[in-house]
């Protein structure tokens, strides 16, 4: 049986693929992107000496020029256009280009199908588009699980979910290299601005908010179970069975009663094997997110740190000046005997102009604080109600501690919402210390432990109490 090389290189030469690994690779790829751009507006072809033109355009400006000698061109011309001329032969001898020489002497260049199909691939490697997670997989699982649609049509659902099954896993595939490329840009940036571009602009923008959240929302693991249980009923179901071998057959897949059984087979075990595939993929997904977020905030504490050591030096720089030269200017001390470190900088400039300089606050005028006179009462008492409100006010941990360890019970004792809304919440104040403990409950100092049963449930609706003028959510305050 031949293979797939078998078939095609009965389409194109060995030589077509073996110039894109060639040291002259990056200038052969830009040249037919040129030419493939040009081609594809030209339906009678490109004359010889347009397509010469655009090549050497291409050697001209190409950024890179490797040995041609690696290339075994030993008589590699010095001039742009024999270098182009020698470019274009290479293309047509590979069998990227094609040559008709008509009878008024005309020669024109015609792009190989074959090259336009290799180049539309080679530009999506090169600008990935932006990724996404449509409903494929979701419809596949509403498919499998309605078991009226594929009483009706069962070869054409089989047919239907294992086409989207196949798009969906690449749409995940998609993602996760997405997301490897963010992660690389992350470790590649050299300041905390690219750092916080790259995490908040592209990644969270186009990844997070976006199709990594669409894909946690689907909660693909339970509807895929559903989908499989439901997929295993299909095989054991005789009636479906017929149905689908007499589509196959009527359909010419083909051409017997056993072959259309197997082929029937087949197609519903490579739907299994790409319903179990996508679990998997799912997870990977999740650990390269989370990886992403750990590398993102090591390499921001990492550019946090070098940038605090570089601003710790240049401070100890100029308080050593401020302390030896006490008195002077900095453009006075050329003319002293000093021994300073030569400058790394070849030259120093202030970025955008003196525009980009700090500008000073305005400073008000400044007055002397007395203390409140002994005999205005009223003002003391209104001084010492406003410090103890705002100290009352403050939504600090110590608050959410006293007001927990006023609760009843003991340590691991647990305590519902409602409950302590009837009877600990009689006014603004209480609701201010059960508003500091949601606050702090993630505090490492906080003598409590706050559980919402929606998130130990996987709910979808909250339930919520209502006290005074507020609504919360319903929770479990533990004693810790």
């Amino acid at each position: 049986m031949n293979g797939l090389a078998a078939h095609l290189f009965q389409e194109v030469p060995p030589d077509f693929f073996r110039i894109l690994a060639s040291p002259l690779a990056a200038l052969y790829v830009d040249a037919l992107d040129a030419l493939e751009h040009e081609a594809a507006h030209r339906n009678h072809g490109l004359d010889r000496e347009e397509a010469l033109g655009l090549i050497e355009f291409v050697v001209d400006n190409h950024r890179a020029d490797p040995d041609p000698a690696l290339e075994g061109e030993a008589n590699w011309p010095d001039n742009s256009n024999g270098k182009a001329r020698l470019v274009l032969e290479t293309l047509r001898n590979a069998g990227w280009l094609q040559e008709e020489q008509h009878s008024d002497w005309r020669r024109l260049v015609f792009f190989d199908p074959d090259g336009v199909i290799l180049m539309q691939a080679l530009r999506k490697i090169a600008f990935p588009s932006a990724v996404v997670f449509s409903d494929k997989l979701l419809n596949v699982c509403a498919t499998l699980a309605n078991r009226e649609s594929l009483a009706e049509q069962p070869w054409a659902a089989v047919e239907t979910c294992v086409a989207n099954l196949e798009a969906g896993i690449a749409e995940l595939r998609g993602m996760q290299k997405s997301i490897e490329r963010h992660t690389k840009d992350q470790l590649a940036a050299s300041s905390l601005k690219e750092n916080l571009t790259v995490l908040f602009d592209r990644f969270a923008e186009h990844i997070g908010r976006k199709c990594y959240a669409q894909l946690v929302n689907a909660r693909l693991p339970s509807k895929l179970a559903v989908a499989r249980h439901n997929l295993q009923d299909m095989e054991c179901d005789y009636d479906l069975f017929t149905k689908m071998q007499t589509e196959v057959i009527q359909r010419k897949q083909a051409h017997s009663v056993e072959g259309s059984l197997a082929h029937v087979r087949q197609r519903l075990n490579h739907l299994g094997e790409l319903l179990d595939n996508i679990q998997p993929l799912a997870e990977a997904i999740d650990k390269r997110t989370a990886d992403f977020a750990r590398r993102s905030q090591a390499r921001f504490r990492y550019l946090q740190e070098t940038a605090s050591e570089n601003r710790g030096k240049v401070q100890a720089f100029f308080e050593t000046l401020n302390r030896c030269f006490a008195g002077f200017r900095i453009s006075q001390l050329d003319v002293m005997d000093l021994d300073f470190p030569q400058m790394l900088l070849h030259e120093a400039k202030i970025p955008w102009g003196l525009d980009s300089l700090y500008t000073p606050r305005l400073r008000q005028s400044s007055v002397d604080i007395g203390p409140l006179e002994e005999s205005d009462v009223q003002q003391q008492d209104r001084t010492l109600a406003q410090l103890a409100a705002n100290i009352r006010d403050s939504l600090t941990v110590n608050r959410a501690n006293r007001f927990v360890a006023r609760l009843p019970g003991t340590r691991g004792s647990a305590l519902s919402s409602q409950e302590l809304l009837l009877n600990h919440v009689h006014n603004e104040e209480d609701m201010g210390d059960v508003i500091a403990c949601l606050l702090h409950a993630k505090s490492l100092d906080a003598d409590y432990e706050i559980r919402i049963a929606r998130y130990e449930q996987d709910a979808d609706c909250a339930d919520f109490d209502s006290k005074l003028q507020y609504r919360i959510e319903r929770f479990t305050l533990l004693k810790r």
